[in-house]
């Protein structure tokens, strides 16, 4: 027999058996357990991956394959049906993420530091928030994908990890306790973050802004990663970018990096003539919907610009540029002098 050698009639005709079984009745039939981890959805209706990829190989090589003979995760089951065009998704859902816990610890706060039941209005107005949140695709999330239940016990997470919870606490993890600490330390800016990103998704914006495999990796901020797409598409706006160089050249500068003074023309002639990236300065829990002015960006290296980036607080090109000059002094080295920046741009990037 051939492993994974099924087809999608097959496939089919497992559906259809489970269907007329039921799902108790089809696992017992063929041995199979729960699925612990894909579900193949079909029709609006879900079967457990495993059990479903198991038995196709009855109708497709003569004889159902049996549960030690196959893994319902990537390397087996969930693998063969997704290849053959069926819609795979876990059977558990995702780790809340920094974003998620920003407005659920905003909440916890809102309330005193107490735990919130899962008929509460604003538990139930915060379940359907989160759901609108365009950070975990559709095929990742369950029938309970943050329903009230859920947004409630992660209230009591953060809660029982409160300083002053007496009693013991329920399974939180580390980055719900991260987070309370932010709003514990800079309240007034942490409410701003969540008031940001509340309004963000009210009103669709983060829709538009299609996330990246790095940002992750080489965007950190505390403020999560809705926020930090929207400054990173400020950032490459091509026309803003324009107008910020011809603004710079107009008053007689070079488009030297405000950090390091890198010149891109000066070191690959022609090939670097007019090129260098902007930097949008203003904090992203102020960076709310209004026009981006050019005072707000700086013109940066693409060395400089990830290092900014790379892990909060984000420093300013002029910070970043003090911690040049103070390691270039221990090597003995020197560094370009730099364009004179505009006052707006030594703003602090993020707490």
């Amino acid at each position: 027999m051939r492993k994974g050698a099924i087809s999608r009639d097959g496939v089919l005709k497992a559906v259809s058996e489970c269907d007329k079984l039921g799902r108790d009745g089809f696992l017992s039939e063929y041995g199979y357990e729960p699925a612990t981890g894909y579900l193949l959805v079909h029709e609006g209706r879900t079967y457990d991956s495993k059990a479903i990829a198991g038995v196709a190989h009855k109708f497709d090589q003569g004889r159902a394959l049996m549960p030690d003979e196959l893994s319902g995760g990537r390397s087996h089951a969930a693998k063969w049906l997704a290849r053959l065009g069926f819609v795979i998704r876990s059977s558990r859902n995702p780790d809340w993420t920094r974003d998620e816990i920003i407005l659920a610890c905003d909440l916890a706060m809102a309330n005193g530091w107490k735990r919130l039941e899962f008929n509460d209005p604003r538990v139930i107005e915060l379940s359907a928030l989160l759901q609108t949140m365009p950070i975990h695709p559709e095929e990742v999330r369950t029938e309970l994908f943050r329903n009230p239940n859920g947004v409630a016990r992660k209230t009591a997470d953060i809660t029982s990890r409160h300083p002053d919870y007496r009693g013991k606490p329920t399974n939180g993890n580390a980055l719900d306790v991260e987070v309370m600490n932010d709003f514990l330390t800079r309240p007034t800016e942490m409410v701003e973050v969540a008031r940001r990103i509340r309004d963000g998704l009210t009103a669709g914006e983060f829709q538009e802004l299609i996330p990246e495999a790095e940002e992750e990796d080489d965007y950190s901020a505390p403020e999560g990663r809705l926020l930090i797409r929207r400054h990173k598409s400020r950032e490459r706006d091509k026309g803003l970018r324009k107008r910020k160089i011809d603004a710079v050249l107009r008053q007689g500068r070079r488009l030297a990096c405000e950090a390091c003074g890198f010149d891109f023309e000066a070191t690959y002639g022609p090939r670097g003539a007019g090129y260098i990236e902007c930097h949008h300065v203003v904090p992203l829990h102020e960076a709310g919907e209004g026009r981006t002015k050019l005072g707000d960006l700086a013109l940066i290296c693409a060395n400089c610009h990830r290092m900014i980036h790379r892990h909060a607080p984000w420093p300013t090109p002029d910070e970043l540029r003090n911690l040049i000059e103070e390691t270039a002094a221990r090597e003995g080295a020197r560094i370009p002098a730099q364009s004179e920046p505009e006052p707006s741009q030594s703003r602090l990037m993020s707490s």
